[in-house]
């Protein structure tokens, strides 16, 4: 099977077509059903140099792979931030809102660090922009299916954003064992669900998923 490399052809399209910076957006966790949802966010302009060498989708690569490139990722853009929302918010607001506050935080976390968010646009993988929805003042944004697998910042952003949250389920595995969540990042499988019928749920795991998850695997 040949693997897509993704290039700056879309960016390079926004570029010649006014923006001065392009902020490549992708999501991880959305389908998981412990630990937070979280947005990557990578900044690219006319002057970035060659990707790193392997950069795919997140979800194209191994975790070692993953681990290696992720900090290759971050330091090629020109900025990279990682917002999150908690399992709790996903229960509270929903995966959708929930989506738009972790990218919000992510897009406050690029202001902060010097970023220039709003003469940027924003390309977004798939075809629904639930980013603008979570913002006072919406920054341009064009959404792209497959940009996480066609686009260089999108990759790029998908990557440092798993490494991130894969991280984070890794140590909330060395704090609460038994769930499995070094292997599988908190997503649903049998061996998830039966640690839950035994354990029961923690704050990690959206309680409102659960069921349906279980439904599911019964079929």
């Amino acid at each position: 099977m040949v693997i897509a490399t993704p290039t700056l052809d879309c960016e390079t399209q926004l570029h010649d077509g006014g923006a001065r910076f392009v902020i490549g957006c992708d999501e991880v966790g959305r389908g998981a059903i412990a630990g937070p949802v979280a947005v990557g966010l990578c900044v690219v302009d006319v002057s970035v140099g060659a990707m790193p060498e392997g950069l795919r989708d997140s979800k194209l690569l191994s975790e070692k792979r993953r681990e290696a490139l992720a900090p290759l990722a971050a330091s090629w853009a020109l900025f990279s931030a990682v917002g999150l929302a908690t399992a709790k918010e996903v229960d509270e607001v929903g995966i959708i809102a929930a989506l738009g506050l972790a990218g919000r935080r992510a897009l406050v976390s690029l202001h902060e660090a010097g970023a220039r968010v709003r003469e940027s646009v924003i390309l977004l993988d798939g075809s629904h922009d639930w980013l603008s929805p979570a913002l006072q003042n919406p920054v341009p944004l064009t959404t792209r299916v497959k940009a996480d697998r066609d686009c260089a910042s999108v990759a790029a952003a998908s990557v440092v954003a798993k490494v991130h949250r894969d991280r984070l389920m890794i140590d909330a595995h060395d704090s609460t064992p038994g769930y499995g969540w070094s292997s599988n990042k908190g997503y649903g499988s049998a061996d998830h669900f039966a640690a839950i019928a035994v354990l029961g749920a923690t704050h990690f795991h959206r309680r409102t998923w659960l069921h349906a998850g279980e439904s599911a695997l019964r079929g």
